[in-house]
């Protein structure tokens, strides 16, 4: 394990309402968080980016996977592109899927396939998306990895997002505790959030719904969890 990873075994349990003065956290945390990431120089934006890829590239997980989901930058996010580009020119390149709101699940996203030649457009948030093209639909339990953009996290896997809730809703079924009857282990994807060193918080206000990570990787280390599955 390379010497920037952190192995964290325990998480902080989510409670099972949220309460005004939890919501309003939330908000002015999101809020705050939002406009710390976007003040970001474009020189930081990029070191940023250089220091996310060395960080993925040191990851036996990503390495032995064939099909990662990733996302395009928005809002001052953490920029994936030299990573797929990278992994597009390995001699085994890898698999890629971006996400899409979806088109009939209001609330949830597609993951489609995305290659150097895939059309993109602009969703009703002004972020580009593959245009929709239903054999380019990749299901998301077939995703080894999905590499998640966020607003916030603390050191025990937790996330703070945009605030539609569209990963939490799409990547419910990962959760024991949502189907405990199933066994969801050989088809659960990695879940990995990216972000800024600086987003990160002490504790971050969760909720029921929130999906916890199973590693978080910023410029400067990776946080693993989930070190049993």
């Amino acid at each position: 394990m390379p010497a920037s990873t952190i192995s964290v075994s325990q998480r902080v349990k989510t409670s099972n309402t949220l309460p005004e003065a939890k919501a309003n956290a939330r908000t002015t945390l999101r809020k705050q968080l939002r406009e710390a990431r976007r003040a970001l120089s474009p020189q930081q934006q990029r070191d940023a980016a250089q220091g996310v890829v060395k960080q993925l590239c040191s990851l036996n997980f990503l390495i032995e996977a064939n099909t990662i989901a990733g996302y395009l930058v928005n809002d001052g996010e953490v920029d994936l592109k030299d990573y797929i580009e990278m992994q597009w020119q390995a001699p085994q390149a890898k698999q890629f899927a971006l996400p899409v709101l979806h088109p009939i699940c209001k609330g949830h996203l597609l993951f489609l396939s995305y290659t150097q030649h895939t059309a993109l457009v602009k969703n009703k948030y002004n972020i580009e998306e593959p245009a929709l093209v239903c054999p380019s639909v990749i299901p998301t339990s077939q995703c080894d990895v999905i590499l998640m953009p966020l607003v916030g996290f603390d050191t025990n896997g937790n996330r703070l997002g945009m605030g539609g809730g569209y990963y939490d809703r799409t990547l419910a079924f990962t959760q024991r505790n949502v189907y405990p009857q199933k066994n969801i282990s050989s088809n659960k994807p990695k879940l990995v959030g990216i972000a800024h060193d600086m987003q990160e918080v002490e504790a971050l206000p969760v909720a029921s719904w929130d999906v916890p990570l199973d590693a978080i990787v910023t410029p400067t280390r990776t946080l693993i969890f989930n070190t049993a599955e």
